[in-house]
């Protein structure tokens, strides 16, 4: 479904993302996880078309969309979420959501149905007739979900769509995501918590300093030496060794 081949963006001397490859099936939920300033945000707007590489490739559903602009990277079936969520706060959510609807229906009427249909999948059908500004941040995460929705993707792109969440709302949120996959939408996901990784993840890329250092399962790579060194700092994993020897 997506090929990313040997993406390179750099801002000055920043080599924020360097020759990254990766290579994305239909019908799964896949992670890209790496420590603070890795490149994962970047990585995302290179691949939805926020920003424009600097070298390689960016294939989606076999059509080469490299440097293609947002709107029409959406349109064919790729949306992402951001990290920082900014919903239209004067207008309640129903009408949050008929924004991402209104891609593919011309008629505010079909729109705004279409926006209840979503708010049941992620649980906000409660709340429909709430002004934006007064849903808790675990509300506004669930609203930038559905706006996602709402623009009927094929891929969606998630970035940290958990953080800020206390556990209780982290787990209420996994089942939305895996129901989101079971309805026919892939998910490539930039997540911090390690308890939504582990628990929905096929398979997960690590980044650190703008390049792919490991990728296997979440629990391959969280016993890869180098992933521990990337969080923990340099000589923690030989260490851990050592401790877990002399146990």
């Amino acid at each position: 479904m997506l090929e990313v081949s040997g993406l390179s963006i750099h801002f000055g001397g920043l080599k924020a993302v360097e020759e990254v490859s990766l290579s994305l099936g239909e019908g799964k939920i896949c992670s890209l996880i790496g420590p603070n300033g890795a490149g994962k945000s970047t990585l995302f707007a290179l691949i939805s078309g926020f920003l424009k590489p600097a070298r390689g490739r960016v294939s989606f559903l076999g059509e080469d969309i490299t440097g293609m602009p947002p709107h029409v990277i959406c349109r064919r079936g790729m949306v992402r979420t951001f990290q920082i969520v900014q919903p239209f706060a004067a207008q309640t959510v129903r009408e949050n959501i008929a924004v991402g609807s209104h891609l593919h229906r011309a008629s505010r009427r079909a729109a705004l149905a279409h926006a209840e249909e979503v708010a049941r999948r992620v649980g906000l059908d409660n709340q429909l007739d709430k002004l934006a500004s007064s849903l808790t941040i675990a509300g506004r995460k669930r609203l930038e979900l559905a706006r996602a929705l709402a623009a009927g993707p094929r891929l969606l792109l998630l970035d940290e769509v958990l953080a800020g969440l206390n556990p209780q709302e982290i787990s209420e949120m996994l089942p939305v995501i895996r129901a989101i996959r079971d309805g026919g939408v892939t998910v490539l996901m930039i997540e911090h918590v390690m308890q939504a990784v582990m628990n929905l993840s096929e398979y997960t890329w690590v980044l650190n300093h703008g390049r792919l250092i490991a990728e296997g399962t979440p629990a391959e790579v969280s016993n890869n030496a180098q992933v521990i060194e990337a969080y923990l700092g340099r000589g923690t994993a030989e260490r851990l060794l050592r401790e877990a020897a002399g146990a």
